[in-house]
């Protein structure tokens, strides 16, 4: 089965891609380029839910109308971690994938989206898939947050985990990925490797390195498992 990464930038590309071996290969397509390693493809999507479903969806269609689609979309990278169920370093598998901010302030609070009526808020991958990757990899599961800006106060926090009780972390991409991934019908997931705790904006208190570092250990342990996996299989 023919699997695409989609990170936000080439660092987390990078790291995704050292989990794998042979030289890389350079496939520019129309809206985004293909790196192509030891028969994995990765693409740098970019930053925030509409750059990630603009280039998803372009890599998507390139293969589509190739002949060789791909049977899945993994969004993947660094995050936010809500501590202390995510602390820094670990890694996380959506269960749900989640846009936390699409939606209008009333007088009353937040309304999501579908509460106005329209549209979707939430994505969710193959349970069995989400169960054999953290079985793999240790990662925690539950709700991946997608958001616009950044958490950067306290009291955003507590907001967001009122809102979403089940939430292990927040990152920018994932539903956009997920977005275009339904388009196509393909099964997505996403896998984060937390940096930061979600919260106070603290710069001292990232790890990027470590999360990266994270994020590529985790990879090397599910070769096997995202190309065997078949949809099919309960």
């Amino acid at each position: 089965m023919r699997v695409l990464v989609a990170t936000a930038v080439p660092a987390e590309r990078e790291a995704v891609a050292r989990a794998f071996t042979g030289p890389v290969r350079e496939l520019p397509l129309p809206g985004t380029t293909v790196h192509r390693r030891g028969g994995h493809d990765l693409i740098a999507a970019g930053v925030g839910p509409a750059r990630a479903a603009a280039s998803t969806a372009a890599a998507l269609t390139a293969a589509a109308l190739g002949g060789t689609p791909y049977g899945l979309v993994v969004s993947a990278g660094i995050a936010g971690g809500f501590a202390p169920a995510a602390p820094v370093g670990s890694l996380v598998v959506a269960d749900e994938i989640t846009v936390a901010d699409l939606g209008a302030e009333t007088g009353d609070g937040f309304l999501p989206v579908t509460e106005l009526g329209f549209g979707t808020i939430t994505h969710r991958p193959p349970e069995a898939l989400v169960r054999v990757v953290a079985e793999a990899t240790g990662a925690r599961t539950g709700t991946v947050l997608t958001v616009s800006t950044a958490t950067g106060s306290a009291a955003r926090a507590d907001a967001l985990r009122t809102r979403h009780p089940r939430a292990l972390a927040e990152a920018m991409e994932g539903f956009g990925v997920a977005e275009a991934a339904a388009a196509h019908h393909v099964p997505v997931l996403e896998i984060r490797a937390v940096s930061n705790p979600v919260g106070p904006r603290d710069r001292a208190a990232w790890r990027i390195d470590d999360a990266l570092a994270a994020l590529t250990e985790g990879f090397g342990k599910l070769t096997d498992v995202l190309t065997r996996w078949n949809p099919h299989e309960p």
